[in-house]
Parts: structure tokens; C-alpha cells; sequence
């Protein structure tokens, strides 16, 4: 403070006025500064304010939609283009993760290749986190905030990072159902088939009634008379058991969703209105499209199972006359993935896994000693055929078929039509297939049959007719490679007659008839469902596979988003072809297969025709084989 001079007021003139001086004095003070925080308080505001929310509005065009908008990077069959704001500009990702943000002081966001989000301009690595409360925040911290906001699934990405969690880029989400989408359906065990007793196929979580091994075909333990269509309950039960299932459905890899959808539509396929049909898919559809873990991905990180073919749930018409119900032509539905024991070629959001065989292994042992079974036995018959004609199908080549094994001493056949019940017994077709190098399987009443994965677990190799009975449908746990572990002799060249199969098959070398039989046998663990009451240590068992390529797929799907990679270019028609690309590829051309899936005239799906008329077949073929067998 300066010091005034003694002669600047008089001394007279100082004392008088002192106390009236100090009081105006301390006045003008206060007055100053109230004045001054009043001009601060209006820059800050006004000035600063208008421009940080200018700055804000920016930063989140810049940033592009939130996570609901985001495309997916498969395109469903029915595309919508983002409706994105024509001023905004998306974050550029680099090919080394690197977003910049070119319109800000602030440094860029760089996503490393181990999905770490490092802020350079701190002093400090800080964490993506949502705010607790509103904050004033450097522009560098408010664009993590809100990739936090707009991807919330960058939690769960950050798990695989944990290398002491040996769950981590694994947890699984259960939703927990209303009880009338699962457990109630099996206490009407009665009525989950028109033909058949469900409800001692239901025992055993899933397994069915233990078979008997009065003829020393199976092995001691883990064989069981199972349905193929009972993989809604055997594959609910596993998930109960997984090991990595949490409730913090923001740290989950996937979410599963327990509908029992094979057995909802068993019980009304017969007699049954299409209300009836679709009630419960779309009650269930609007039961989780009202749950928060929903809005993480808009349902494409939840999957569920169902143990019969696509063509059941892929109903194009509203008519009472047509075929199956809509579950998988549902809007949402189209975002979750559904597993069916046959895909369409034709559709991205259903996925191929195996037919449940006899065979459920509870600990490695019972697999280890079943494989070293299949490789020590002698095998009489060159090739074998189980099953039955089809003579109302001119399409169908098991005529050809039946007459090339009937006329080969080196052939084995098991007819299974009316009155022979030995091909509807488990001991029977094991049998056969264990004496067999080879086992022919053409198509069933649709393009699989679960002959094919019976045939395998016997250590017998496979032959296959059309692509669509196994090579596009089981990818995941089929090696993309067919010819290592089977043969395949194109269904034309059967039906015009110009192709012995049993030539074909004395033409391969014995080395390479061992090679293929060794494949066969190694896949056994990936083809077969463990016991749902108990967990194998070494092997991967179908349910494994499955749930690991499901984690694969989100988490690809949620690094694309990331990264700004889209599949503008995706055509749903060809899924297929998709399926068989090698890791890297993105683009699909001309394939040798083309022929064999040539779209149908009647829509997508092929709901109308051929398909549809498989599904009402198979469930034809359910009823002959529960009148030739008996039950």
C-alpha cells in the first residue's frame, strides 16, 4: 500500500472527517466488489458459458449417434440407413485405433490394440467412466465421458484386460424369465409333442432315461436315450453351470436368454391359430425390450437356443394355413442370434450347432477312453446307410441311395420305415456305424439330420451330398476344410446315376481313409453335449464352442463400433458365404456351391415353400417313427 503525504489533506480537515470518510470509504469497497464478481459471474456465464455449451453441442455431433443408432455390422433383412445429423462429423478411427478430434485443443483419445482409452494431455492415464455428478470438466475428460455414455459396453471389453480373472472377455449375463418361458413349459411335458411323451426325455436335465448296454455298445457311463429336439433344455442347464455367469450384466460378453422356443412351438405347430403360435415370442420380445440390459446393444448381444430347424420359426404370412411361427422374422428378434440345430442359408440371425447324440460325457476320462474305442475297432462294411426313402419327394435321392447299398456286398443298410423298429434303436445305428468306414448322409427331411453327428461320434467318416447338411451350417465346429474329415459326392451326379459311391470311396487311399477316420474321432468333444450336472476339464463339448463363438461375435461386433468399420456392403441373401470366409476376408464372390442355394422364388426365408414343406416332414417322419417303434 502507498503511503499519502502528510501534506496532502490538512490535519484539521483529517480529523473531522475521519469518521465519515472510513464509512464512505468501506462503502465504495463493497461497491467495487460486489460490481467486480458480477462482471466475472456474467463472463463466465455468459461469455464462457455460451461458448462451452457451443463447444459441447459440437463435441457430441462430432462424436455421431448414440450406441442404439450405431449400425450393426450385420445388416438384417430388412436395413435402415442412420439418421445422422448432415453437419456432424464421425470420429475418425486410424488403423491404429486412433480417434482424433481435430475440432478441440484438447489431445486425441487413442485406443490401444489392448482397448485402453489413454487421455496424453494428463498427467495421468484416467479410467472411462460415467460422471457421479455434474462437473465442470476439461474438454479432454468430457470426451471421455461421453464415449463412456455412448458405448456401455467398453466395460466389458476392459475385462479381457484383467489377466488375473480367469473370466475376463467371458462373463455371461442370465436373464432371469418369467417362469412361463422355460420351466413352466416342462411341467406340460405331455403336450410338447403331438406323438411323442416328452416328459421322460425331459429327466436327466435334459438327457433323457439312461440306456441299457446289454450289448456292449456303449461305453459304462454318460449314454443316454436322448431327443434331438431336447438341446432348449440340455443347453439352459449347462449355461446354469458355466462357470463365468454374472449378475453385473455391464461387465457380461454376451447375454443368454433361457426361452425354451424349440418346445414353445412343438406344442402348438398341430391345430394351433398363428395367435397361438406367436403369443409367447412376442410376449418375450417385449419382456426384454423393457429391461435395461436391452438398451446396451439394442439385443445384439443377447442370444438364445432352440433345439429344432430355422423353417419353425420363419412364418412369412399371416395365414393360419402357413407354416411355423415369426420369432425369427420379429424386428428384435432379427438383432438377437439364435442357435437352431439348422440354419438358413439365406439369414444372419441364426446359427448352426450340433443335434444332441446318446453320448454325454461327466468327466475327460469318459472321452478319452470312448475315442481310443473308435480308433481300435475293426470296421467290416466300406460304407453304410440308415434311414428311409422318401417317394414323395422326386427331389430326394435316398432311392438312389438305398438301391447303391442294397446292390453292394461291401454296403450296409438299415431301412427305417414302417415295421423296422431296429433303426429307431440307439444299440442298432451305433452298431452299424461302428463297423462302418464310411456313413452316407444325405439330406433328411430338411438339409441335416442328426444321423450325421451319430455316425461321428461312432469314428465313422461321413458322407455328405449337399453343403447345406453340414459344411455352411456347423462352422463353428466343423473344421472349414471339409475334405480332412469327410467326402463329398454331389446329389446331381447321384441322381443321374453316373456316380458309384462305393468306386468313389475304393478310390481313396487307405492312408487317407486313417487320416480322415483320426479327425473324425478328435472331433468327438466339440460334437457331443456334456452332462449338464457336471463340467469336463480338458475338453471344449459343444455347448463350449458355442458360447465362445458367440463372445467372439459380440466382441467383434462391439469393435467395430468402435473403430468405425460398418458392413454397408453386406448381403443378407448370402450368409452362407459368410460363414466360410477366412479370418480378414469381408467381401464374398462367385462360389463352386452356388447352384446348391439359389434363392428361393417366394421371399425370404423360403417360409412358403420347399422349406416349409421340410419342416412339416420332419415332424411326418416323427410320428412314423413313433408308430414303426412302438411308443
Amino acid at each position: 500500500m502507498r503511503r499519502r503525504s502528510p501534506t496532502s489533506v490538512p490535519s484539521e480537515q483529517m480529523e473531522k472527517g475521519t469518521g465519515k470518510s472510513q464509512n464512505t470509504r468501506i462503502c465504495f469497497l463493497a461497491s467495487l466488489s460486489v460490481f467486480f464478481w458480477m462482471l466475472l459471474l456474467y463472463f463466465h456465464f455468459v461469455v464462457l458459458g455460451g461458448s462451452t455449451v457451443d463447444q459441447s453441442v459440437k463435441l457430441q455431433l462430432q462424436a455421431g449417434p448414440v450406441y442404439t443408432e450405431l449400425k450393426p455390422t450385420r445388416v438384417t433383412s430388412d436395413p435402415q440407413k442412420e439418421n445422422q445429423n448432415t453437419e456432424s462429423k464421425p470420429i475418425h478411427v486410424t488403423s491404429d485405433h486412433q480417434m482424433d478430434n481435430q475440432n478441440t485443443v484438447s489431445a486425441p483419445i487413442r485406443v490401444t490394440d489392448d482397448h485402453q482409452v489413454d487421455n496424453q494431455n494428463t498427467e495421468s492415464t484416467p479410467t472411462v467412466v460415467a460422471p457421479a455428478a455434474h462437473q465442470t470438466e476439461s474438454p479432454a475428460k468430457a470426451i471421455q465421458i461421453h464415449e463412456a455414455e455412448k458405448y456401455p459396453f467398453m466395460k466389458a471389453l476392459r475385462t479381457a484386460e484383467n489377466k488375473n480373472d480367469p473370466c475376463g472377455g467371458r462373463y455371461i449375463y442370465l436373464h432371469d424369465l418369467p417362469p412361463r418361458f422355460n420351466e413352466d413349459m416342462l411341467k406340460e411335458c405331455r403336450s410338447l409333442s403331438l406323438w411323442t411323451n416328452m416328459c421322460k426325455f425331459t429327466t436327466n436335465a435334459g438327457l433323457g432315461p439312461p440306456l441299457e448296454n446289454a450289448e456292449g455298445v456303449f461305453g459304462d457311463t454318460g449314454w443316454y436315450a436322448t431327443n434331438q429336439f431336447a438341446v432348449d433344455v440340455i443347453f439352459s442347464n449347462r449355461m446354469k453351470q458355466y462357470e463365468c455367469l454374472t449378475n453385473d450384466s455391464s461387465v457380461a460378453a454376451a447375454i443368454f436368454v433361457p426361452f425354451y422356443a424349440g418346445f414353445d412351438i412343438a406344442r402348438y405347430l398341430w391345430g394351433f391359430n398363428i395367435s397361438r403360435r406367436d403369443a409367447a415370442s412376442l410376449d418375450l420380445v417385449d419382456w426384454l425390450m423393457k429391461r435395461p440390459e436391452w438398451g446396451i446393444m439394442g439385443g445384439k448381444d443377447h442370444f438364445l437356443v432352440a433345439g429344432r430347424i430355422t423353417w419353425d420359426f420363419r412364418r412369412l404370412s399371416e395365414e393360419d394355413s402357413d407354416w411355423g411361427n415369426k420369432l425369427l422374422f420379429l424386428p428384435a428378434a432379427k438383432n438377437m442370434s439364435m442357435l437352431v440345430v439348422e440354419s438358413s442359408p439365406w439369414n444372419a440371425n441364426d446359427f448352426g450347432i450340433p443335434y444332441p447324440t446318446y453320448f454325454h460325457p461327466a468327466k475327460d476320462a469318459d472321452v478319452f477312453i470312448w475315442q481310443e474305442r473308435m480308433r481300435r475297432l475293426k470296421r467290416d462294411w466300406l460304407f453304410s446307410f440308415a434311414g428311409a426313402p422318401r417317394p414323395g419327394n422326386p427331389k430326394s435321392i435316398r432311392g438312389q441311395i438305398i438301391d447303391q447299398c442294397r446292390n453292394s456286398k461291401v454296403g450296409k443298410l438299415l431301412e427305417c420305415d414302417f415295421g423296422e423298429s431296429k433303426c429307431h434303436s440307439p444299440s442298432s445305428i451305433m452298431q452299424m456305424f461302428q463297423s462302418s468306414l464310411f456313413c452316407l448322409q444325405p439330406q433328411g427331411d430338411s438339409y441335416t439330420r442328426r444321423s450325421a453327428f451319430d455316425s461321428m461320434l461312432a469314428g465313422c467318416i461321413p458322407v455328405f451330398f449337399h453343403p447345406g447338411s453340414a459344411y455352411t451350417q456347423y462352422t463353428w465346429h466343423l473344421p472349414k476344410d471339409y475334405t480332412k474329415y469327410s467326402v463329398f459326392i454331389p446329389e446331381n451326379d447321384i441322381r443321374k446315376r453316373n456316380v458309384s459311391i462305393e468306386e468313389t470311396l475304393r478310390r481313396i487311399p487307405p492312408e487317407q481313409v486313417k487320416k480322415m477316420r483320426e479327425e473324425v474321432i478328435k472331433l468327438i468333444p466339440s460334437l457331443v453335449y456334456a452332462d449338464p450336472r457336471s463340467k469336463l476339464g480338458v475338453f471344449k463339448d459343444a455347448f463350449d464352442v458355442s458360447v465362445q463363438a458367440i463372445i467372439n461375435k459380440v466382441t467383434k461386433l462391439r469393435m467395430d463400433i468402435l473403430e468405425g468399420r460398418t458392413d454397408d456392403n453386406f448381403i443378407e441373401e448370402n450368409s452362407w458365404k459368410y460363414a466360410l470366409l477366412e479370418e480378414g476376408q469381408r467381401e464374398v464372390g462367385p462360389h463352386e456351391w452356388d447352384p446348391f442355394f439359389s434363392k428361393p422364388k417366394d421371399g425370404e426365408g423360403d417360409s412358403g415353400g420347399t422349406s416349409a414343406e421340410a419342416a412339416k416332414n420332419s415332424w411326418h417322419n416323427e410320428q412314423r417313427q413313433h408308430q414303426s417303434s412302438g411308443r
